[in-house]
């Protein structure tokens, strides 16, 4: 049999010759060249024992569990949250209704960045980009109906993240729930805020020290609850490669790790519930690699670099979502094509979950058919095209280890400088992430804009605005939430709330766990805002330094 060289030379050269290549960039968004085949003679270092093994075991390149979705499928979540608890808790009943299976929760602006919807800051934006949550009230009625012991909720919340879990609990509680049955996540990884999506409140050190509380907490209360989902998405939509979000994000995975086990936490029991969060762009191949070698390397580090002893502290367990930074405004309707195919690359990429977006997120907040149609996509691939059939059907393709190897190979290169610099702290400080995102970005816009980079509907194939209809939000909202934020504080017991306050601000200043006084806030209905309020006063207020 001819070799990959012999082949190239004597067929392919030649055939090129005759219909040469299309002048087209072929790279891959990490800004990897592709080789046109790739055979056995590119995997002369490749070891199928210790790179590949078997699904369910180390190095888990094939998957964290053995049968995958032979056993139970992904688990299938809708981002929900506009407008009013009321409104939000309507749609997820809807979204119940038509077969979804865990509920993933969107809150406004202000929430994120821990104000309440009667504050100045907040005009003009309660509800507008999720749900307003202000307090316990907000909570009862966001959840209204809905069993925390049968249905598992994922909250995308950060700064705040303390506090709003601690909502949720006190609401599961009040309804007299077992909260060792309650499962969900709340993504609270600071660390990408600083990097990416900028919604902080308090310097890096302080918000690290309130996550830490939880993995602490955590385990021993709500031993269901992913406590944190170590979020790559939003580092890939502020404009970062594949193998920089997979680097940076296991980075950020890595620094909590250290810090947990500098307070003196036993690895093995709180790794377990470390969960994840990629984003699933465009380049199918890129995007299945990336998830296996996530797998791969957060094994390996755990293992070997940390010590972990339980199997389960090895397995990397992801959410996925598709890229809504791929999705443009022109045309939109063949964004359902293109969550389609992404949605299919984190399938045959092993995810847990999965949220699908819908087409018209360009333009607002998705319509109920709109995010009924991204929910079908998830269906279809499940039930109709059998990929779920087959445990890590691409296993032993030449390109996909490949290049599972080369994204590896990549992104360990970047974790290794991040280390050498001095962790992901130094790494804020000193600009780091912020210069190496901004230049992925700027030269992924300079192909787009020289189309070396085609995007269809946008750069090419191009034609007339299609009208589709769009969901707005209902200014009404803030007054509703004002209303009921007064009657809160009309209601509730001043001395309590009083109690409950000089608690959480004395956990601050003793550096003590957060979470006990965090819970007794919110069974105390003190607002969102006063409770980040009184953080403010012990920790101070991040302002980032402008990196030149």
């Amino acid at each position: 049999m001819k070799t990959k060289n012999e082949w190239m030379s004597s067929v392919y050269g030649p055939a090129t010759q005759k219909f040469p290549e299309r002048k087209y960039n072929f790279t891959n968004l990490s800004d990897m060249d592709p080789e046109p085949i790739y055979t056995a003679d590119d995997q002369k270092d490749w070891d199928a024992e210790r790179d590949l093994g078997y699904p369910g075991e180390f190095p888990y390149t094939r998957g964290v569990q053995p049968s995958v979705y032979r056993g139970k499928l992904w688990t299938m979540r809708m981002f929900a949250g506009f407008g009013s608890a009321e409104q939000t808790n309507e749609r997820f009943h809807a979204l119940l209704r038509a077969g979804q299976t865990g509920l993933s929760t969107a809150f406004d602006l202000p929430t994120l960045m821990g104000y309440d919807s009667d504050h100045h800051f907040s005009r003009g934006e309660v509800g507008k980009c999720g749900v307003a949550v202000s307090s316990l009230a907000d909570m009862e009625i966001l959840f209204g109906g809905i069993d925390p012991e049968t249905v598992t909720t994922s909250m995308t919340i950060n700064s705040p993240a303390n506090a709003i879990w601690a909502m949720y609990i006190a609401n599961a509680q009040k309804q007299g729930k077992d909260l060792n049955k309650i499962g969900g996540t709340i993504q609270n990884d600071i660390l990408k805020e600083f990097i990416a999506q900028k919604e902080f409140i308090y310097p890096p050190a302080p918000s690290v020290k309130l996550v830490i509380d939880t993995f602490e907490w955590g385990p021993r209360m709500v031993p269901k609850w992913n406590f944190i989902s170590v979020s790559g998405y939003h580092i890939r939509e502020a404009g970062a490669t594949g193998v920089q979000e997979l680097a940076f994000t296991l980075a950020d995975g890595f620094h909590y790790v250290e810090k947990a086990l500098e307070r003196g936490l036993d690895i093995d029991e709180f790794a377990p519930r470390i969960s994840f969060f990629w984003d699933i762009h465009n380049d199918f191949f890129e995007e299945i690699a990336k998830l296996r070698a996530a797998r791969r390397i957060w094994a390996r580090q755990m293992r070997d670099r940390y010590g972990a002893k339980n199997p389960k502290s090895w397995m990397l367990r992801t959410h996925s979502q598709t890229a809504g930074v791929s999705l443009p405004a022109q045309q939109p309707l063949n964004n359902i094509a293109r969550v389609a195919i992404q949605a299919l690359a984190a399938v045959l990429g092993g995810t847990q979950s999965l949220h699908t977006d819908a087409f018209d997120e360009a333009l607002a907040l998705p319509t109920e058919d709109a995010a009924t149609i991204a929910l079908r996509t998830q269906q279809i691939i499940a039930y109709e095209t059998g990929v779920a059939g087959v445990v890590d059907p691409l296993a032993g393709s030449y390109y996909v280890e490949k290049l599972t190897d080369d994204i590896e190979r990549a992104a360990m290169g970047y974790i290794e400088q991040i280390r050498m610099m001095g962790g992901v702290e130094e790494g804020i400080d000193n600009g780091f992430f912020q210069l190496e995102m901004a230049e992925a970005a700027y030269r992924y816009q300079r192909e787009v804009e020289t189309k070396n980079r085609i995007i269809v509907g946008v750069n090419d194939f191009v034609q007339d605005a299609v009208e589709v209809p769009i969901q707005l939000i209902d200014p009404e909202v803030e007054r509703v939430q004002e209303a009921r934020l007064a009657q809160v504080r009309r209601e509730r017991d001043p001395a309590r709330v009083e109690k409950a306050v000089e608690d959480l601000r004395q956990s601050a200043v003793t550096g003590a766990n957060s979470m006990p006084a965090f819970l007794e806030c919110a069974h105390a209905y003190v607002t969102l805002g006063e409770q980040m309020d009184v953080l403010k006063t012990v920790y101070g207020e991040y302002v980032e330094p402008a990196v030149v």
